[in-house]
């Protein structure tokens, strides 16, 4: 892409807005339907860790439910020699003969098996705080983005990071992966990393609208649609960059090495990634345009420019090259045979 060809990205808002309005609900319904599986830390419970090689997930779930214990029953297989088994919130005498059935079918002592007690009180404890940090976070971007560019940029900003959580939290659901802190953390890095590439673009934006009510040479949606543009590639690569040690750790740590710590992590972060840049790109920007087009003066500028005849949106966009702020070379003309 050398900057002779224009996309419009901000003309075209309708299209972008139905693509996340269609993955929205399918999100929306997952988590009003199936909804999070929480891990332990959350909710609380027990967890029992068995590392003996040729285990397999049906033979440590029949044995655990032939103890006859309450609530849901999660086997995980972790690697090639271990297999983590997580219950609900059970009693001393009921955590001991959950111990002693997985050690006589195995053939392991009650000693190596890793076992761990999570109280409620704690996983509330952790929600409060996981749910505390967020609301702080974003809190936080509201007061930089209107301070260092302008409120209607943090509203935009806010949207994209709002739809970004969504989307993410809703595949989650669909995956049926546990909510952990792993994937707090997953969570609160992407929006950090959707925000980045958002700003990049608005402070582009920012230097293409700067003076245009003055100068009466092309909409608010031009303008903003040239920038776009201008840091599309940068935000291409940017991304992809950033996508490919992440699907390593996704695919090849957690796939195939079977690392199965690492999956909760690396799913949040790449499904994250992905959707971050699509909305700093396909939301953002067309959300802020559509705000700022509904101000008095840029609907007189609109109207300026259309009678004197101005071009559609972002057709100054192939004039102008990414890399060097250059027009296209012109190729010379041939002079006609005498």
């Amino acid at each position: 892409y050398s900057g002779e060809t224009s996309f419009n990205i901000i003309g075209n808002r309708k299209r972008w807005y139905s693509i996340s309005a269609i993955f929205v609900l399918i999100s929306i319904a997952a988590l009003a339907i199936q909804g999070l599986h929480l891990g332990i830390e959350f909710k609380g419970g027990s967890s029992y860790t068995v590392n003996k090689s040729g285990i397999s997930v049906e033979e440590a779930r029949t044995t655990v439910e032939a103890t006859g214990i309450p609530g849901e029953v999660i086997i995980q297989k972790i690697g090639d020699s271990k297999v983590r088994v997580q219950t609900g919130s059970l009693t001393p005498a009921q955590s001991s003969s959950v111990e002693d059935a997985l050690a006589a079918k195995f053939g392991v002592s009650v000693e190596n098996i890793d076992t761990q007690i999570v109280g409620p009180s704690w996983g509330k404890e952790i929600t409060k705080k996981a749910l505390f940090g967020l609301i702080a976070f974003l809190f936080a971007v509201v007061i930089f983005l209107a301070a260092a560019f302008e409120p209607k940029m943090a509203l935009a900003a806010i949207v994209a990071v709002v739809h970004d959580v969504l989307i993410t939290v809703g595949i989650y659901a669909v995956v049926g992966f546990d909510v952990t802190p792993a994937t707090v953390i997953g969570f609160l890095t992407i929006l950090g990393y959707s925000l980045y590439d958002t700003v990049v673009v608005f402070d582009k934006v920012r230097e293409n609208t700067k003076s245009i009510a003055a100068s009466g040479k092309s909409t608010y949606s031009d303008a903003a649609n040239l920038a776009v543009n201008q840091t599309l590639i940068r935000s291409a690569n940017t991304s992809l960059i950033a996508l490919l040690p992440v699907g390593s750790i996704l695919f090849v740590g957690a796939g195939l090495l079977g690392a199965g710590t690492l999956k909760d992590l690396s799913l949040a972060l790449f499904i994250g990634l992905a959707v971050g840049t699509y909305s700093s790109i396909f939301i953002a920007p067309p959300f802020l345009a559509s705000l700022r087009e509904k101000e008095p003066a840029m609907i007189a500028l609109a109207k300026r420019v259309q009678a004197r005849g101005g071009a559609p949106v972002a057709a100054e966009v192939h004039a102008v090259r990414p890399s060097t702020g250059r027009g296209p070379r012109n190729q010379p003309k041939r002079k006609g045979r005498k």
